[in-house]
């Protein structure tokens, strides 16, 4: 995962990792979740790559428009794990 840059200093994002067709977002808190183009929809999927690439505004988005449209969570959950739950949901 790429460490999430927090430019404003008070995000609960602390990493991301994106494909094609999803982005996979860890909190603070260690929890992972998911967003696909079929969970959250493609505009918001690529608005939050934007968001996250930027460092800026993306835990807000996510509170504010995608809180619920996830496609998976998990506790603790490692890059490669993150990674297949996106594959089982959505087959590349």
């Amino acid at each position: 995962m790429t460490s999430y840059s927090n430019i404003g200093g008070n995000s609960g994002v602390a990493a991301y990792r994106y494909d094609s067709d999803s982005i996979c977002v860890q909190f603070n808190s260690g929890a992972t979740y998911s967003y696909t183009y079929a969970s959250a929809g493609a505009s918001n999927v690529e608005h939050m790559k934007d968001l996250a690439e930027q460092g800026h505004g993306l835990n807000s988005f996510i509170n504010r428009v995608v809180k619920r449209l996830f496609a998976s969570k998990q506790a603790l959950l490692r890059r490669r794990v993150c990674r297949k739950i996106v594959n089982r949901h959505h087959p590349v």
